[in-house]
């Protein structure tokens, strides 16, 4: 009878022990405390972020639709297929600048990597595009018409975007880096292939810089807003440039550096390069028709009751 009592207690005992101890068992393995943990470690930017982004986007897709019935008029007549080939295709960049930047949030959104991935390789490659025309038609002794300079342009250009596009997939979709997200900053690969592409396009901004200088000057179009261009350009592939080397070895200032120059270009490339090499066109076409009025009204005598 002891015995019998002795084991009753014990198998009490334990019965009190494996209560006490199975909640907080039950606790730590809520699903919904780790749904929580995996989104805390994406990191949004925020509201203001999006807006500084958003912003200067929109705004300079509504400064286009509002000149676009002008703009195209003035490009039927000019017969330029070089201006309205790249009309279409800032038109093209400016509506995938203006997702890119308003769909910011697909990065912490969980069942949209593969969205934003699609939309960030569409949205650089059109912009990079535009950028490697924009030099290709500078460097061209006339880059205001003619289909041949068109067409040999753009398939250099688009062997080269092709090559970036077919090596961003494959690192992308094939081996999974994170290239075009701001979480897992430190992955070694992604800032790798960030310091190769900025430092090619350091390399091509400085060259043609200095060539300015050499004896092969007189070779490049008398432009000032083309050197300001390249000016612009080559400071901006250097600060990005030195914003990977500094991230690729841990540095959080060099991820704060690069994602600025990265707000930068997505916010103020666009309607630089529209004031490079399209607002100038548009100018001179209207300086023409009116040249074209005036000498009409003096041909008719408009401008007789002046000279008396």
């Amino acid at each position: 009878m002891p015995i019998n009592l002795e084991a009753i207690v014990n198998v009490t005992a334990n019965a009190t022990n494996i209560s006490v101890v199975l909640p907080p068992t039950l606790e730590i393995s809520s699903p919904t405390k780790i749904g929580d943990e995996d989104e805390s470690n994406r990191q949004c930017h925020g509201v203001l972020y999006d807006v500084v982004l958003v912003v200067p986007a929109v705004l300079f897709v509504v400064y286009l639709a509002v000149h676009a019935k002008k703009n195209l008029r003035k490009l039927c007549n000019g017969s330029s297929y070089i201006m309205i080939a790249y009309y279409a295709l800032l038109w093209l960049a400016c509506l995938l600048n203006l997702a890119w930047c308003s769909l910011q949030a697909w990065q912490c959104s969980p069942g949209k990597e593969v969205a934003w991935n699609i939309l960030s390789l569409f949205t650089t490659s059109a912009m990079l595009y535009l950028e490697i025309c924009l030099v290709g038609f500078l460097l061209q002794e006339s880059y205001s018409s003619g289909l041949e300079t068109l067409s040999r342009t753009s398939i250099i250009s688009g062997i080269i975007v092709g090559v970036d596009v077919l090596l961003k997939v494959i690192f992308v979709f094939g081996f999974g880096f994170p290239l075009f997200f701001d979480i897992e900053s430190t992955h070694q690969m992604k800032w790798g292939l960030w310091i190769i592409q900025n430092l090619l396009l350091t390399a091509v901004y400085g060259f043609i810089l200095f060539v300015h200088f050499p004896k092969w000057r007189e070779k490049l179009p008398s432009r000032p807003a083309f050197y300001h261009y390249i000016i612009v350009m080559f400071a901006v592939s250097a600060v990005a440039l030195s914003g990977c080397l500094l991230a690729g070895i841990g540095a959080a200032f060099g991820i704060w550096l690069y994602n600025l120059t990265v707000v930068c270009y997505h916010t103020l490339y666009l309607p630089f390069l529209f004031v490079t090499f399209l607002a100038d066109f548009f100018q001179e076409e209207d300086f023409l028709l009116d040249s074209a009025y005036y000498s009409e009204m003096k041909d008719a005598g408009f401008f007789d009751a002046d000279w008396e």
